[in-house]
């Protein structure tokens, strides 16, 4: 029997920082004041799919992979991932849920902000030049960057003056401060963000999230994929658990000096090979035959799964996630 496509309802996360129009609306449905946060596509037991009334589980066995659809309203956490191995050594020390690394990459839909990566270390101290954080520049000049984000963590900087030097900015990364600060109060990560990438994503732009990124989505909505792991290790910007030294711990203090996937947006291609997949776009009218199990979802709000050597016509603008063969 020939292979199809199947239609796939996701259950929808009602987190507080959700946006409450876009996830509704893309659906078809009337918005109903409430935080439509997430909407999940895949197997993960804390938000299983389902396919014509059946766990889609069924179908497709357990997917390595999750697709969403997020739309922020507020800030989401400050966060960071393991690698495989600092997964596998955390889970044996009861620190992570599972053994897996949980690789991300986002696609902006409408405006997106983000803060990712450590900023490289130049443009960091031309910025709090700018601003007047010279207490935080000369910490930075005289220590690097791994020591300066663990020494805002462990309160060897005073945040309260970087936070004031922050008020007579408009820069954005200032104007972040100021939020976050009045929403987190004492919270060190409002300080951190000033080490970060601030960036601003256009429809198709897109973020690769790497093990050991410390980041941070601000606002918008996307289509994010990932790998299927709860392994997430905050360091603030949030009312949930934040574990500050496992943070430092498996972050990367190497600065990034490109966080956009730059040239993705124009392909239509989206690589995550350490999920082994690949998000690919599809323009209406463009026909795609699955290589493995696959799941899409339309901008119509229409979400398939694409079980191997199923063809998919896209009848709206549609991402697939392709595995590798």
């Amino acid at each position: 029997m020939t292979a199809v496509p199947v239609r796939v309802d996701g259950p929808v996360q009602q987190y507080a920082w959700g946006d409450t129009e876009f996830i509704p609306v893309l659906l078809g449905r009337d918005p109903d004041g409430e935080p439509w946060a997430e909407l999940w596509l895949g197997t993960h037991p804390n938000g299983p799919a389902t396919a014509d009334g059946r766990p889609l589980r069924d179908l497709s066995g357990d997917l390595p992979y999750l697709l969403k659809v997020l739309a922020a309203a507020e800030p989401l956490s400050l966060q960071v991932h393991p690698t495989r191995a600092q997964a596998v050594d955390g889970y044996r020390r009861g620190v992570y849920p599972d053994d897996r690394a949980k690789p991300e990459l986002l696609v902006a839909l409408t405006r997106f902000e983000a803060l990712c990566g450590i900023r490289p270390v130049e443009a960091t101290l031309a910025l709090l030049d700018t601003v007047g954080a010279v207490a935080l520049a000369t910490h930075l000049r005289e220590h690097g960057l791994g020591t300066t984000i663990a020494d805002i963590y462990r309160g060897r900087i005073a945040a309260e003056s970087i936070i004031d030097a922050c008020s007579g900015s408009e820069r954005a990364e200032a104007v972040w401060v100021r939020r976050l600060a009045e929403r987190y109060p004492g919270d060190p990560s409002v300080v951190v963000t000033l080490l970060l990438n601030h960036v601003v994503l256009q429809p198709g732009d897109a973020l690769h999230l790497t093990a050991g990124n410390l980041h941070a989505y601000l606002e918008g909505a996307g289509i994010e994929l990932m790998g299927a792991s709860d392994n997430v290790v905050r360091g603030g910007l949030t009312v949930k658990t934040i574990d500050v030294d496992e943070l430092l711990h498996i972050l990367d203090p190497t600065p990034l000096a490109e966080p956009i996937m730059r040239t993705a947006a124009a392909s239509g291609r989206y690589p995550l090979p350490e999920a082994g997949c690949t998000l690919v776009r599809l323009d209406p009218g463009a026909a795609h035959t699955s290589t493995g199990h696959e799941m899409a979802i339309g901008l119509d709000g229409a979400a398939w799964y694409l079980p191997p050597g199923s063809t998919h016509t896209a009848t709206s603008t549609t991402y697939v996630v392709v595995t590798t063969p």
